[in-house]
């Protein structure tokens, strides 16, 4: 089952588990949810325009903002050039359920990310982030060899 939503100004089609970047949400203790559906899909693979009763909601997963982009005015032959940067803010959002029609479609649960620690005699050693590779060791650095200073004699 899928969904197209309206969201800052542009569409979407979007499914449960889907990560979608849209311009800047608000959201409240991390849940957004978008009201402005403009269809949902059926069981029987139809597409069927959503009523007042469709609802998505979905999580958001990071905030952010995007790569940046050069607007550069010109007019030739006026000695006019104007440039100026722009750099779009973004939500990921991830889809966790569309209801439509007393029926409701969730995204399987994430698992749980977890963290490894080594922990030798009290103090932590850090683990390497690649499998089957050894952490490197810092090497210890030595003295600065001193320099020679030459003495010149002075002539009297």
């Amino acid at each position: 089952m899928y969904a197209v939503i309206r969201a800052g100004g542009k569409q979407y089609r979007v499914a449960p588990g889907d990560v979608i970047r849209v311009e800047t949400q608000e959201d409240k203790d991390g849940k957004v949810e978008f009201s402005d559906i403009l269809a949902v899909s059926s069981e029987a693979g139809s597409v069927v325009p959503a009523g007042a009763g469709a609802l998505v909601t979905g999580e958001v997963v990071e905030q952010g903002r995007g790569e940046k982009i050069l607007v550069f005015h010109y007019k030739r032959k006026k000695q006019y050039k104007k440039l100026r940067g722009h750099r779009q803010n973004y939500s990921a959002v991830r889809i966790t359920e569309i209801a439509f029609g007393g029926q409701s479609f969730k995204a399987p649960e994430l698992p749980k990310k977890k963290v490894k620690k080594a922990v030798e005699s009290g103090s932590e050693v850090k683990v390497s982030a690649r499998p089957g590779k050894a952490a490197k060791k810092a090497a210890e650095k030595k003295p600065a060899a001193k320099k020679a200073v030459a003495k010149t004699k002075k002539k009297k």
